[in-house]
């Protein structure tokens, strides 16, 4: 089993950055892909990005070259850096691990999410 505790969520002002945090316990393995999503009042889970042990990345094109994910393998950490925020960023972020299983299925971890809130 993999659990998952964010950090960093809050208040930001609009065009302002903020460090979203993930550090994960139990079995992380390099094919796991670690990732944040994120899910707005109203509206479905989105994913943001997602990142594999290798360092390959997703972002989702509507927030390239406003948010950067990384990853350390070391420490099983994965971090989101947002900058240059906006009000339609404002959601509550989870944080993400999802894994191939043998079988051919998969699986999802899940952390408790945080809220992240751009507003004057």
């Amino acid at each position: 089993q993999v659990q998952l505790v964010e950090s960093g969520g809050g208040l930001v002002q609009p065009g302002g950055s903020l460090r979203l945090s993930c550090a994960a316990s139990g079995n992380i393995v390099s094919t796991d892909y670690m990732g944040w999503y994120r899910q707005a009042a109203g509206q479905q889970r989105e994913l943001v990005a997602q990142i594999n042990g290798g360092g390959d990345t997703y972002i989702d094109s509507s927030l390239k070259g406003r948010f950067t994910i990384s990853r350390d393998n070391a420490k099983n950490t994965v971090s989101l850096q947002m900058a240059s925020l906006e009000p339609e960023d404002t959601a509550v972020y989870y944080c993400n691990v999802w894994r191939a299983l043998i079988d051919g299925s998969n699986i999802n971890f899940w952390g408790q999410g945080t809220q992240v809130t751009v507003s004057s």
